[in-house]
């Protein structure tokens, strides 16, 4: 085996919901300092999703996980995982080799992604329907004027 050369791998980290809703632009520094300061070069990182845990984890239900890419020395991920459990931040941390990942595959959006997707594509169906609805309001108030006056002319 080589040494020194950067590998492709993939990390999972597990966050408190709460730390990550009150301080994102923090975990996510957090996380690129470790990485960097094992000389890993950051390929993607970015909400993968919140989901409640399966059991409390230092009194966390819920947790934001945070979806890592980043190319690195495979002897130096050691120095990440020890980081990760000297941090009082993060809960936990998976790392595993992605060399057989593509770009495409990387790419490809994450859960919470998918949904402010559906969201934005609702919101703006949302709109189109409401759209619709004041068209709707406003036909019958220019067709009504012409009804009335076809009314007062019946009447004459």
């Amino acid at each position: 085996m080589e040494t020194g050369v950067k590998k492709l791998y993939e990390a999972m980290f597990l966050i408190d919901s709460a730390e990550a809703a009150r301080d994102w632009d923090g975990i996510i520094e957090l996380i690129s300092k470790m990485l960097t300061k094992a000389d890993a070069e950051i390929v993607s990182i970015r909400k993968w999703d919140e989901r409640a845990l399966a059991y409390p984890i230092r009194r966390c239900t819920r947790g934001t996980y945070i979806l890592t890419y980043f190319k690195g020395d495979g002897k130096k991920i050691h120095e990440i995982e020890r980081d990760v459990q000297l941090s009082e931040r993060i809960i936990r941390v998976l790392i595993l080799r992605a060399d057989h990942l593509s770009e495409e595959a990387i790419a490809k959006d994450t859960p919470a992604i998918s949904v402010e997707k559906q969201k934005q594509t609702s919101a703006g169906s949302a709109e189109a329907q409401a759209a619709v609805i004041d068209e709707a309001k406003q036909t019958p108030e220019q067709v009504a004027p012409a009804e009335t006056a076809g009314d007062s002319v019946a009447a004459q």
